[in-house]
């Protein structure tokens, strides 16, 4: 994978870039709007390039049960089934190893799932994900990994780790004995795990830096562990990780937590709590976190954030959204993450820039006054 490495800023290991894909290039640090079924909850595609949206994400899992590979395979790959002409990114699954801990079987060779929706036995392999992403054809394919829960025994942990990396060997073997569907290029990236056990971390940081994979992820982190061994272990593994490679922090989604980790070195993040936080009504402002469900926005006839741009903010106030809210109105949710991911995305364009200018740190420290790092 082609990444330009183009800014480093002066005070900090944070750094902006780009990311070629056959799709367009992708700014860095970027976040990745989460659109597991083939669709960001409420979102239409014309709303999320409007807010600069420069790739999303999709869950090979939740894809493979519904729709089924074969109707996206016969529609012409995942980029014409959802008329998404951008980047994609897909998660391999491993994360539901994680969430779906009552409906699964982890064994050397893979995963053994009983579907949620309808009690079914499905088995993931490397192999398997790996077919199932050529299937999907997207730009960014995620090895299988095993996320261990916290708190875990460094047993457990060492077990997840060492079969990550064996899954990463074999999904690398058979990426390389396969070929693109639909006439561009796939990227595959790989997955650190060891839960808070830093030596763990460092180990499968290099065996899969071995590897020599186009990009890598730093996952099972925001799984339970205090904010300082998130901290640790982002920091542990950027400075084990290739700085000419991509850095990916899955599953981290507070404005203060991104902040963070943008200034130990990471390049692209993905979550779900703009979207699921906006359609149960918080939103996220340059002053602060709001809960527009509260009665104190009653009769605030004033846009959610007087700074903002947003269709949703040029348009209606708080008191309406709020009534939409209260109301459950579709409307309202629609509004409130509309927004939400503009606010998101407009934060990653301006650590670009503060990065570009040096002075990232200090404005991260400005943003900290109201989103500070805390536990």
């Amino acid at each position: 994978m082609a990444f330009q490495l183009t800014v480093k800023d002066a005070h900090s290991p944070a750094r902006s870039g780009q990311v070629h894909t056959d799709h367009g290039i992708i700014k860095t640090p970027a976040f990745m709007p989460v659109g597991t079924q083939a669709t960001v909850k409420t979102l239409s595609n014309a709303e999320l390039t409007a807010s600069h949206a420069q790739i999303i994400l999709g869950n090979t899992y939740h894809l493979y049960l519904r729709p089924g590979n074969h109707v996206i395979q016969e529609a012409g790959g995942l980029h014409r089934f959802m008329s998404w002409k951008y980047p994609i990114l897909t998660d391999s699954g491993g994360y539901q190893i994680f969430s779906l801990a009552a409906l699964r079987k982890i064994r050397n060779e893979g995963v053994e799932f009983r579907s949620h929706l309808d009690g079914s036995t499905h088995t993931f392999t490397p192999e398997a994900v790996i077919e199932y992403q050529r299937i999907l054809g997207s730009d960014i394919m995620m090895v299988l990994d095993e996320c261990a829960p916290y708190p875990c025994t460094m047993e457990a942990a060492l077990k997840a780790h060492e079969r990550t990396v064996h899954w990463a060997e074999k999904s690398k073997v058979y990426f390389g004995h396969t070929e693109e569907r639909y006439g561009h290029r796939q990227y595959l990236f790989g997955i650190v795990q060891g839960s808070t056990f830093e030596s763990l971390r460092k180990e499968s940081a290099e065996k899969l830096t071995a590897l020599d994979l186009d990009g890598y992820a730093i996952g099972g982190i925001g799984v339970g562990e205090p904010k300082s061994d998130m901290i640790n272990v982002t920091q542990l593994c950027c400075s084990v990780l290739p700085e000419d490679k991509v850095r990916y922090l899955m599953g981290i989604g507070k404005p203060e937590d991104i902040l963070e980790a943008i200034g130990l070195g990471v390049d692209l993040f993905d979550c779900v709590i703009p979207t699921r936080n906006g359609r149960k009504g918080t939103v996220y402002t340059w002053n602060g976190k709001m809960l527009l469900k509260n009665k104190q926005y009653r009769q605030d006839f004033r846009p959610i954030d007087e700074q903002c741009l947003c269709y949703t903010c040029l348009n209606y106030s708080r008191a309406y959204l709020r009534h939409l809210l209260h109301a459950e109105e579709i409307l309202g949710m629609r509004l409130a993450t509309l927004h939400n991911i503009h606010f998101f995305l407009d934060l990653m364009e301006n650590a670009r820039n503060h990065i570009e200018k040096r002075d990232f740190i200090k404005w991260k420290n400005q943003i900290n006054s109201v989103y500070p790092l805390t536990e």
